[in-house]
């Protein structure tokens, strides 16, 4: 008589690792209806194919050295310090930079030198354009970390800028296709874009609106994913 063994329970999958990341979401127009910049993401990509994205993407392992002799302004620093070493501010913050760049073509910045020009790619723009980066321009408005169920995973940190501190020419990359601007109203009701995108819109259009001072005890919203529903949690 054969023995009968119990089936064994297959493995607990393993949840994914969220990588940090940073995007930049800007704004410029009217206050009542603004315009925002959007990209399309290519419709063979590993992640939220086809859907429109803020540029950004994941934290370069350069990305904290270049950004030492440009750092994030302190309050953003203190705010991003509640969740994440203060260190990795400037890191972010110059990854949200340097992801603009590449995938839109525009800079953030201001009239200056830059500190060694041939440093990368990024820095070689900024010195043929005569401009320093902004670093100290952008503000932390939220947070969002990609679901557990997720193979590729994220730990986002959400930046804002105005247009009046970018400059270049708008230019397609490989990551995102139809880059451009795009009324408020048309992206929140038309657009193909994903929960935290319209997360992190209505938050940032509030902040541009409102123009609150810099302040490193003010509070920021993180988006959290549930089963049917989202939740927000200021931290």
């Amino acid at each position: 008589m054969n023995e009968i063994r119990p089936q064994a329970k297959p493995a607990p999958k393993q949840v994914a690792r969220p990588s940090d990341a940073a995007s930049l979401v800007i704004l410029r127009g009217p206050k009542e209806n603004p315009e925002v910049l959007l990209g399309q993401r290519r419709k063979d990509a590993r992640f939220a194919p086809g859907v429109y994205v803020f540029p950004g993407g994941r934290v370069d392992r350069t990305d904290g050295a270049h950004a030492r002799p440009y750092p994030a302004r302190s309050d953003v620093v203190a705010q991003i310090a509640r969740h994440s070493p203060s260190r990795r501010a400037n890191a972010l913050v110059w990854a949200a930079i340097r992801e603009t760049w590449e995938e839109a073509g525009l800079l953030i910045g201001e009239p200056g030198d830059i500190d060694k020009p041939d440093s990368s790619p990024l820095h070689r723009a900024y010195a043929s354009a005569g401009l320093c980066p902004g670093s100290g321009m952008l503000d932390y408005i939220a947070r969002a970390i990609t679901p557990t169920r997720s193979p590729i995973r994220f730990n986002t940190r959400f930046f804002l800028a105005r247009d009046t501190e970018t400059f270049g020419n708008l230019h397609v990359s490989s990551e995102l296709e139809d880059i451009g601007w795009r009324s408020v109203s048309e992206t929140l009701n038309e657009l193909k874009i994903m929960k935290v995108t319209d997360f992190a819109l209505r938050i940032a259009i509030d902040y541009w609106r409102e123009r609150p001072g810099a302040s490193p005890d003010r509070l920021v919203p993180r988006f959290t994913h549930l089963t049917n529903d989202r939740e927000i949690i200021m931290e």
